[in-house]
């Protein structure tokens, strides 16, 4: 699972059946995961197409943005996310992306396992001790990834 952005206008849809075959790729796996397994019949069984707006609706992607005329909205929805991210802490994020990609994959115990496991690779850095500082001293942090 990713952050996806998708121009409003923009079709998508898995539609394998109405050519008789099976989506691939994961498609058959990695839909009901996101939108539930009901939806997910739904959308493949018909093999409909749903637009960006319909597919932010439903949780298939994060943003859904009119496109521009340069045809690159999408494109810079996803540079300002980008930007937004960029200012974090480095090794935080890494660990964030690790205890939630391996723990929506298991029962809700071992994710929290996961999670204690990142969380403990997070509290020794350097960065952990600048975010806190910063905190503190009401100023933006200055990370260094360690």
């Amino acid at each position: 699972m990713s952050l996806s952005i998708q121009a409003s206008s923009a079709k998508m849809g898995l539609i394998e059946v109405t050519r008789g075959l099976l989506p691939g790729a994961g498609g058959s796996q990695r839909l009901p995961r996101t939108v539930g397994i009901g939806l997910a019949k739904e959308l493949i069984f018909t093999g409909r197409q749903i637009d960006g707006e319909q597919a932010m609706s439903i949780g298939l992607v994060n943003n859904a943005v009119r496109q521009n005329d340069l045809g690159d909205a999408a494109y810079q929805k996803a540079l300002d996310l980008a930007k937004e991210i960029l200012p974090q802490g480095p090794v935080a994020l890494r660990m964030a992306k690790q205890a939630m990609n391996r723990g929506i994959e298991v029962d809700i115990a071992s994710g929290m396992a996961i999670e204690g496991m990142c969380y403990a690779q997070v509290i020794p850095t350097k960065d952990r001790l600048e975010g806190m500082a910063a905190f503190k001293e009401k100023r933006l942090p200055r990370f260094i990834g360690e």
